[in-house]
C-alpha cells in the first residue's frame, strides 16, 4: 500500500487506529466552553463524531493517514502585496487529494480481495468531522507542535492530510514522539499572539480572521494582520524542522506566478466577476468577493501607500457593510485627517451603524 502512495503521489502513509484519540472529548469540551472556536459553530457541532471515529462511521476497523508535502519555494511577500497562505498559491487541495485517496482507497480493497478479504472504504479531506492532526499523529506521521499543527521529521510543517477509514483490519504503526524540546518559535512567530501552551485561539489567528469568519476583523488586530490576505504561514514557516522538508512534488501544489506576491492595487480593482475567473479552483473562492475585498482593504489600509486612495474610494459605495467599514479603516490609515474628514462629511448619508462608527459618526 505505501507503495501505491508514493506512486500516487503522497509522501507518508502510516496506520492506526479507531480508538486512540480518548483524550479528545475533554480538549474539544474545553477548547468550545472558552470560546476559542470563535463562530465557526460547525466545531461545537458533532464533537461526539470528531473525537471516535467510530461514531462517525460504527464499522471502521483501521484508519490510514496519508500526508502530502506541499512545501514552498518562497514564503515572503513584500508589503505592496497581497500575502496568500502558501496552501492556495494554486489547485485546492481538497479536490487534489480526495482523487487521489480514492484511487488509493479502490487498490487497498482491489489487493485485500486477492487475498479473499472484502472490506469497505470511506475517504475524507478535512471537510468532515475527523481530528486529522492526532489521527496523523497517533499513525506517526508526526506530531502536533505547540503551533497546533503536524510536525514531520522529513517534511517540517507542510503536509496536507486525508484519510481512508476502511472495515479492514491493518496492522497499526507506532505513534511519533514529540520533538519541539523547549522550542518556541512557532508560538513567538504567531504576529496576533493566538498560540500559547501547545493551544490555539481561534479569535486570535489570522488564517481564522481572513478565511473563517464572516464578521468584520476586530480593530485591534488589523495592524497586526500587515498584507497578509487569505491565512497565515507565520507559525509553519518558523518552524526549525522545515530545513528537512523538500519542495512539493505535486504540480498542482507549485505556486502560481500570480498568486505569489499579487499586487494590492490589482486586487482591490477586482469585479465579482474577475475575481471568480481568477480564483476559479483555488481555495480563495470560496470565502466570496465581499470577504475578499475586506481582507484586500485591511492590507491596503496597512501598505502605507497614499496612491492606493482612490481605489480605496472607490469601494465605499460596495453593497456590502464588510467592504464599506473596511474602505473606511484603509482611508483612515492613507489620508491626511483634513481629507478623511471631508471625504466622512460628504458620506453623512451612510446607513449601516457599523460603517458609520468607522467614520468616527457614532
Amino acid at each position: 500500500m505505501r507503495r501505491e502512495a508514493q506512486k500516487l503521489g503522497f509522501d507518508a502513509c502510516r496506520v492506526t487506529r479507531p480508538d486512540v484519540l480518548s483524550f479528545a472529548p475533554a480538549v474539544l469540551d474545553a477548547f468550545v466552553a472558552e470560546g476559542r472556536h470563535g463562530d465557526m459553530d460547525w466545531l461545537a457541532e458533532r464533537r461526539d463524531w470528531r473525537a471516535d471515529p467510530q461514531k462517525l462511521w460504527p464499522e471502521v476497523r483501521s484508519i490510514v493517514m496519508l500526508g502530502m508535502s506541499y512545501g514552498p519555494d518562497v514564503v515572503a511577500v513584500p508589503a505592496e502585496a497581497g500575502n496568500i497562505s502558501v496552501y492556495a498559491r494554486n489547485r485546492d487541495y481538497h479536490d487534489v487529494v480526495k482523487g487521489k485517496l480514492k484511487l488509493l482507497a479502490g487498490a487497498l480493497l482491489a489487493r485485500a480481495k486477492i487475498l479473499g478479504v472484502f472490506g469497505d472504504v470511506k475517504v475524507f479531506v478535512d471537510t468532515a468531522p475527523v481530528m486529522e492532526k492526532p489521527l496523523a499523529a497517533a499513525a506517526g506521521l508526526g506530531w502536533q507542535g505547540r503551533h497546533t499543527n503536524l510536525v514531520s521529521r522529513e517534511f517540517g510543517s507542510w503536509l496536507f492530510l486525508g484519510s481512508i477509514f476502511t472495515t479492514l483490519d491493518l496492522p497499526p504503526d507506532p505513534p511519533e514522539a514529540d520533538h519541539c524540546g523547549s522550542c518556541r518559535a512557532c508560538v513567538d512567530a504567531c504576529p496576533t499572539g493566538a498560540l500559547d501552551g501547545g493551544k490555539i485561539d481561534a479569535r486570535l489567528c489570522v488564517s481564522y480572521l481572513t478565511i473563517e469568519t464572516k464578521a468584520q476583523i476586530p480593530r485591534a488586530l488589523r495592524q497586526k494582520i500587515g498584507n497578509r490576505i487569505y491565512g497565515c504561514d507565520d507559525c509553519l514557516a518558523a518552524c526549525p524542522w522545515n530545513k528537512f522538508a523538500q519542495t512539493a512534488r505535486e504540480a498542482k501544489f507549485l505556486a502560481r506566478a500570480d498568486l505569489v506576491a499579487p499586487p494590492l492595487r490589482e486586487l482591490v480593482a477586482l469585479d465579482e466577476a474577475a475575481f471568480r475567473q481568477k480564483f476559479s479552483g483555488n481555495p480563495v473562492k470560496r470565502i466570496g468577493h465581499a470577504r475578499f475585498l475586506r481582507n484586500v482593504l485591511l492590507a491596503i489600509g496597512n501598505s502605507g501607500d497614499p496612491s492606493l486612495a482612490p481605489l480605496v474610494e472607490a469601494r465605499l459605495g460596495h453593497e456590502s457593510p464588510l467592504v464599506r467599514g473596511m474602505a473606511v479603516w484603509a482611508l483612515s490609515r492613507l489620508l491626511p485627517r483634513d481629507e478623511f474628514a471631508s471625504l466622512a462629511a460628504r458620506n453623512h448619508n451612510e446607513p449601516d451603524p457599523d460603517v458609520r462608527a468607522e467614520w468616527g459618526m457614532g
